[in-house]
């Protein structure tokens, strides 16, 4: 404290302020990072659809470490790419409303449910017994496997408490949508109103599903638009039993995948 208050009465405000430390002065300057930024940012490599470290270090005349560098300070990393679809439905905005509607203020003495069918799941037996995990060795499994059918996971997912009501069919037809439907009117006590959040799609417009709506009028179906599943909550399901159960499963028979997917419901509830 001392030293400042000495260097304030000899040099008033100038002696606060740092002096030249020692060191290697910087060799690459403010203009050359703002133009590696621009040009990551608003043009490709020639002959190639993104930067590489050593094509930008080719083109600015640094160092691949400095570019490097510059890159991860400002957190650009062109190696990456994301995806996304828009949604071509003519009330998408509508249907949103609607729908995280239902989630922020779900309808007084009524049960909200998101319905969905994770079809096509493969049963896969694996060529070759897993190896197992050692310290510095992750698990590994063989890539080649034989496939020994199919089968489908429907579920509707209770949006207060997480609960979920569940049936596995070999199809998925209107035929088992419908039956799936029956027992979650079976399943739901008869006095509340069900809103069913679905996705937007064909089998719970068949006109055996309408006539079985229409004879039904406690379900009240809302559809979310065309690629805009996500909004479904239920889709967070079927991505956790996706990886925690089927990602490395080994399975000889339709059967034992069965069993294995109602005891991983079971665990869920």
């Amino acid at each position: 404290m001392r030293k400042w208050r000495s260097r304030f009465l000899e040099r008033r405000l100038d002696g606060l302020v740092d002096e030249p430390r020692p060191g290697r002065p910087a060799t690459i300057s403010v203009d050359q990072v703002e133009q590696i930024i621009v040009d990551t940012l608003e043009s490709t490599s020639a002959n190639a659809t993104h930067w590489s470290r050593a094509s930008m270090a080719k083109k600015s005349g640094l160092s691949k470490s400095a570019v490097g560098r510059i890159w991860k300070a400002f957190e650009l990393k062109p190696h990456l790419k994301g995806g996304f679809t828009l949604s071509t439905g003519p009330l998408f905005i509508e249907k949103v409303y609607d729908i995280v509607g239902l989630y922020l203020r779900p309808p007084e003495s009524a049960v909200v449910l998101c319905v969905d069918e994770k079809s096509q799941v493969q049963v896969l037996q694996r060529s070759q017994p897993a190896l197992p995990m050692m310290p510095g060795t992750p698990e590994r499994r063989a890539h080649d496997y034989l496939r020994h059918g199919t089968t489908s996971l429907f579920a509707a997912l209770n949006v207060a408490d997480g609960t979920v009501i569940s049936s596995i069919h070999r199809r998925h037809r209107a035929v088992e949508f419908k039956k799936f439907l029956v027992k979650i009117d079976k399943t739901v006590p008869a006095e509340p109103d069900l809103h069913v959040i679905c996705d937007n799609y064909t089998t719970p417009k068949h006109p055996t599903i309408q006539t079985w709506l229409a004879k039904h009028p406690r379900f009240h179906m809302h559809f979310t638009r065309t690629y805009s599943s996500w909004l479904n909550q239920v889709e967070r399901l079927f991505a956790e039993v996706t990886r925690e159960l089927l990602q490395r499963s080994d399975h000889r028979s339709v059967q034992a995948l069965e069993k294995d997917l109602r005891d991983w419901v079971r665990a869920w509830k």
